[in-house]
């Protein structure tokens, strides 16, 4: 295999290292924004199966309390609907894919650029060579 096609090779393998870790980072997002939905946004429950009028209970973040519509305290029906390990979870599961998506993206850009910089010093090499014959 000629030089040019390793390097061509090379950078093929790159971009799509890089294109993993875009993919690993835009996951990483909609893990965030799912997180986000589970704390920020009211919601409804069902106090009994088919109930055709369900409870309203305000956003988990967002509360007076510490638990959705005053929680334990006064046995709200929200008590247990979207409870903190879920969204913590979620939370968490973004950690490690978002810390891969970053050392994806960042080794095949590094390996990209450091290509790129090693053809031009080699044609920087070929063309003073060319003009000291």
């Amino acid at each position: 295999m000629r030089a040019q096609e390793f390097d061509l090779d090379f950078r093929d393998k790159a971009r799509r290292t890089s294109a993993w870790g875009i993919g690993l980072l835009a996951v990483a997002g909609l893990l965030w924004a799912w997180c986000a939905v589970l704390l920020l946004t009211s919601y409804e429950v069902d106090r009994k199966p088919g109930d055709k009028y369900p409870a309203e209970c305000e956003a988990r973040l967002l509360t007076d309390e510490s638990t959705a519509n005053r929680g334990l305290r006064q046995n709200s029906w929200c008590q247990n609907e979207r409870d903190w390990p879920e969204a913590l979870a979620v939370l968490g599961l973004s950690v490690p894919v978002s810390i891969a998506g970053v050392a994806l993206l960042t080794t095949g850009t590094v390996s990209r650029r450091m290509s790129a910089h090693a053809e031009a010093m080699r044609e920087l090499d070929r063309l003073a060579g060319a003009r000291e014959a």
